[in-house]
């Protein structure tokens, strides 16, 4: 079964930052958040690296949520 990819984003005026995960590997993200904002030489905060890490979060249990209720489903609904 093919794995889904993940994108977040950020924009802070000329510099892009653009992270592509899967879910296996969420946790290496957020640790990857926290290293760009002990980074002196980029403009990526702890300010950023707390929001991307709370909508990384967020999106993690709405998948979980949405796993959950596909499971749940009665398979006649599945038409």
């Amino acid at each position: 079964m093919p794995r889904d990819i993940n994108v977040i984003a950020l924009i802070k005026g000329e510099e892009k930052y653009i992270f592509l995960y899967d879910d296996a590997h969420r946790r290496e993200l957020l640790h990857i958040f926290s290293k760009f904002a002990a980074n002196p030489q980029l403009s990526f905060s702890w300010y950023d690296a707390a929001v991307l890490s709370q909508k990384v979060r967020q999106e993690a249990q709405r998948r979980q949520l949405e796993e959950r209720l596909r499971v749940n489903q009665p398979a006649e609904d599945w038409q």
